[in-house]
């Protein structure tokens, strides 16, 4: 069985550069997307990150795989004392016009525990439309 991953795709009228610091810088990152203590857009770079559903609070466990600057960032995904991995990638695609679509893909889900309702496919897709398809717009209209 083939699981195929969750992808969203949001396109916002702000140049690729603009983007990629409010994916990639710490400051601007916790008005927006988690409050990061650590995080450099480097290759290894490991970063921890509490979040949750609502219900439960998780410790994120994330290592940098992948960066090239303005256009993709890659880092995996794992919770401290779960079983599972995954892999988000941040791709940034100009459009023209100092237009930029952003195509976040999470590929992994089905690793964590399908006895938890904490990690179910529906949480991540509520949760990356909310951060992707609300939060970063505003984020950088107002920036």
């Amino acid at each position: 069985m083939t699981v195929e991953p969750f992808v969203i795709e949001r396109s916002f009228n702000a140049p690729a550069e603009k983007i990629w610091k409010a994916i990639s810088d710490k400051e601007q990152m916790k008005q927006w997307y988690f409050d990061l203590k650590e995080f450099e857009p480097k290759e290894g770079f490991q970063f921890t990150f509490e979040g949750g559903d609502g219900t439960n609070t998780f410790l994120h466990l994330c290592e940098v795989l992948e960066v090239e600057p303005n256009k993709k960032l890659q880092h995996s995904w794992r919770y401290d004392g779960f079983e599972g991995n995954s892999f988000v990638t941040w791709e940034l695609l100009p459009e023209g016009d100092g237009k930029t679509k952003v195509r976040l893909t999470h590929e992994g889900l089905e690793t964590f525990p399908a006895d938890n309702p904490s990690f179910a496919r529906s949480n991540f897709e509520a949760g990356w439309t909310a951060i992707v398809g609300t939060n970063l717009g505003e984020y950088l209209a107002k920036s």
